[in-house]
């Protein structure tokens, strides 16, 4: 038999959705500091999906994929459990800023995690989520985008071990780059990885993707490779569907060679196979003259660029993927 699932203050018995708080401390005004947790306890024992998102409070795109995914999915249709922690970084998420402004030692969680029991405010947090977690999770996506700095394509960073590159397939049809990922790196995918689960950071969105419909768009996305996991791992019924072609390999940081205004070249696209020295994009002065170009470095393709034209020497403009190969 399905048996219960607690995780904080939520209580999921087999073939309901509940909704609780995982709570770490109660600060000086009476008030918790906590973040929301859904569970979806299916109605046949099986794995349990977890799915982090908000560890950047400027990236809500994991809010927005478990609100569509917990709409989507009818528990007594389940095997297997879901657990969604849509802001693990709540005091970031409501200040709408990479990491929680009151906590300059520990400010990016997704460079401190899994934290310290007795650490920085952002590292109890980071700690008592990884408790949790690695008490659940048979596997686990954390939803990232470019946020407040840029827009991001459909790309993932995962481990090359089979099991890893499995979950990464079965993110589907949408999800055709997989890099390199260094599991040393400290973020939930890394801990998940260090205890030999299968987890990914995907990467879709940004600021350049939140006018009307375009949000919404990037979590339709998102939905729509979470239930391609449930196919493929037979969490629910359905065929899945896989990409036709996976291309491996690692990122490059491009970075601004001058300052100014940053024009990208409108005849080139995300997600599309470049050569080594093709034109990417142009930086302007203020008056309008060319100031440099911006060059492919190896043959490859770009998967995100900075939302805000404006540059200053030194700035991170464009996210590229050196291509090795295919999986």
């Amino acid at each position: 038999m399905t048996e219960n699932i607690e995780i904080g203050t939520a209580i999921a018995k087999p073939g309901t959705i509940v909704e609780g708080k995982i709570i770490v401390e109660k600060l000086a005004g009476g008030e918790n500091i906590s973040m929301p947790v859904t569970i979806i306890n299916g109605s046949k024992p099986g794995p349990c999906f977890w799915i982090n998102g908000g560890i950047h409070g400027d990236e809500p795109e994991g809010i927005l994929t478990c609100s569509l995914l917990k709409k989507e999915i009818n528990p007594l249709n389940l095997t297997g459990s879901i657990v969604m922690i849509p802001a693990m970084n709540v005091p970031a998420m409501e200040a709408a800023q990479r990491g929680n402004p009151l906590d300059t030692f520990s400010y990016d969680m997704n460079r401190i995690y899994p934290g310290r029991e007795d650490g920085y405010l952002s590292e109890r947090i980071a700690y008592v989520h990884k408790e949790w977690m690695v008490k659940f999770a048979d596997m686990e996506i954390s939803i990232h985008s470019g946020g407040s700095h840029s827009y991001l394509a459909e790309a993932m960073f995962a481990a090359k071990d089979e099991k890893t590159q499995e979950l990464a397939r079965a993110m589907g049809e949408d999800w055709k780059v997989c890099l390199y990922s260094n599991i040393t790196s400290k973020s939930p995918m890394a801990v998940m990885s260090e205890i030999g689960k299968p987890a990914l950071t995907v990467e879709l969105g940004g600021r350049s993707s939140t006018a009307p419909g375009a949000f919404l768009n990037v979590g339709k996305k998102l939905l729509k490779a979470c239930v391609n996991i449930l196919k493929h791992y037979k969490m629910i019924d359905g065929d899945p569907h896989y990409p036709s072609v996976r291309y491996k390999g690692y990122q490059k940081a491009l970075l601004a060679p001058k300052s100014g205004v940053f024009l990208p070249n409108p005849d080139v696209k995300f997600l599309n196979m470049m050569k080594k020295n093709d034109h990417i994009a142009t930086i302007i002065d203020y008056q309008g003259s060319e100031l440099c170009k911006l060059l492919a470095p190896e043959d490859g393709m770009f998967f995100g660029l900075r939302a805000l034209p404006n540059v200053t020497i030194g700035d991170w403009c464009c996210f590229y993927a050196i291509i090795e190969g295919e999986w």
